[in-house]
């Protein structure tokens, strides 16, 4: 059973309806015995870190997350959460990966929120993402990112590199929205859910 965490994201009833098409039994749950004993858990967010972080706190989520020992797939807001501070509001965050989230800097070039297709560049030999996506567009919404850094598995870029996936242990994170990402995305939950 997969479980996908319920925090009243914005894009949890996607990632159901992504987990469907692929022909999986998914459920939407916030129970922590339900998450404890899934054989997978997807962890996604669209939304703002320091409300999020609060609910999670308030429900224990926030402790049971880290604890986690089944593979688990951050999703955006997700990814962003499992690092250690957001520039946004100033939150601490889960702490799975020692590393900070930073504010996009609008450019004349570059508009905030990144918004849009880009491609999936040096992906790390092993990691869950397979190395022939090297090159794949995936779709991204985001005004903050994690600088590249050793749990970094792919990259991408707007006025910057940018971390575009994460793996650490059994924690897989994915800046971009798999579930938006048409047949690449698609791809990237399959193996996912192959661990």
């Amino acid at each position: 059973m997969i479980a996908i965490i319920d925090y009243n994201a914005g894009n949890v009833r996607s990632v159901l309806f992504a987990m469907e098409r692929l022909g999986k039994e998914a459920v939407l749950t916030a129970d922590p015995e339900q998450i404890r004993s899934a054989d997978k858990v997807i962890f996604p967010g669209v939304g703002e870190a320091s409300t999020t972080m609060a609910y999670l706190k308030s429900s224990g989520l926030d402790q049971l997350i880290p604890s986690l020992t089944q593979p688990v797939l951050g999703i955006c807001l997700g990814m962003q959460l499992m690092c250690t501070h957001s520039e946004e509001n100033d939150t601490d965050c889960l702490g799975i990966f020692p590393q900070a989230v930073k504010r996009f800097i609008p450019d004349p070039a570059h508009k905030v929120p990144h918004m849009g297709w880009n491609s999936l560049e040096n992906i790390r030999s092993g990691a869950f993402l397979p190395e022939e996506m090297n090159g794949e567009y995936v779709y991204f919404v985001h005004s903050f990112y994690v600088e590249e850094g050793p749990f970094t598995i792919a990259s991408s870029s707007h006025a910057l590199p940018f971390s575009a996936a994460m793996q650490k242990d059994n924690f897989f994170a994915t800046q971009f929205h798999p579930e938006k990402s048409g047949k690449a995305g698609e791809a990237v939950l399959q193996h996912f859910l192959k661990i």
